[in-house]
């Protein structure tokens, strides 16, 4: 992939691997919107990082997500990436009965989001140089983690319609690339979930390099192994992560 000359959208791109991926656009001298739900969340990332632009919008919300691709290809014709990287992850017993509001916007955000805005911007990429729609998926697509059933089965199915898209758009100049986190240090799921997962700005320099290599599906460490790994050793995993 490009990494300069771009102008590049990122959802829930005020913290997290959102936002780490905005910092390293940013630095290669990319225009990188980002979007996020959390007006707070927004401002400190421009803080932090002064050249971001800054757009409001809760991507559970269909009305917002159409909004989000007139308003983005309107004000910024020359918008040659998206990267669907907004994400919930909520762990819970399925015996406990759950409000079905929070689990309809793990689902909203996880899959509906991405699959919608892919939708909305792959007309209007196909017109533009250098295109791209990046997802940001996840090791946890290729083996689950019981304690957050929904986040995983979002997880698969977006990797599966990530594979449906890039074949659909191989005849296009837009190229489909999927990013596959381990658990990483941020705060996903919660405040100190993941804190003794692969540091923020190692997993991102990992993948800003694998996206400069051009590759289309990548993982790091856990989920680089996942994703080539054998049924028989999914299994293994799989048992491994989840006790009885």
């Amino acid at each position: 992939m490009q990494v300069t000359g771009n102008t590049i959208l990122i959802t829930g791109g005020g913290t997290g691997i959102g936002l780490g991926l905005a910092g390293k656009f940013i630095e290669d001298g990319n225009t990188v919107i980002i979007c996020g739900r959390r007006q707070d969340a927004l401002r400190k990332a421009k803080e932090k990082y002064p050249g971001l632009i800054l757009r409001t919008c809760d991507v559970a919300d269909v009305n917002q997500r159409t909004d989000l691709h007139r308003w983005a290809t309107e004000t910024y014709p020359g918008l040659n990436v998206l990267v669907n990287n907004a994400g919930i992850q909520r762990r819970f017993d399925l015996l406990n009965e759950q409000p079905w509001t929070n689990i309809h916007d793990e689902i909203a955000v996880n899959l509906e989001a991405p699959i919608h805005l892919s939708c909305l911007f792959a007309g209007h990429l196909r017109t533009v140089p250098e295109p791209a729609i990046i997802n940001i998926g996840s090791g946890l697509a290729f083996v689950a983690m019981a304690s957050a059933p929904v986040y995983c089965a979002t997880k698969a199915a977006l990797h599966s319609f990530t594979l449906s898209l890039r074949h659909q758009l191989s005849k296009t100049p837009v190229r489909v690339i999927e990013i596959l986190p381990p658990a990483v240090n941020t705060d996903l799921g919660g405040a100190g979930i993941h804190s003794r997962g692969t540091p923020l700005e190692e997993f991102t320099t990992a993948a800003y390099e694998r996206l400069k290599s051009g590759d289309l599906e990548f993982g790091y460490g856990f989920s680089e192994k996942s994703r080539n790994a054998s049924r028989a050793e999914l299994d293994e995993t799989y048992r491994r992560m989840n006790p009885l």
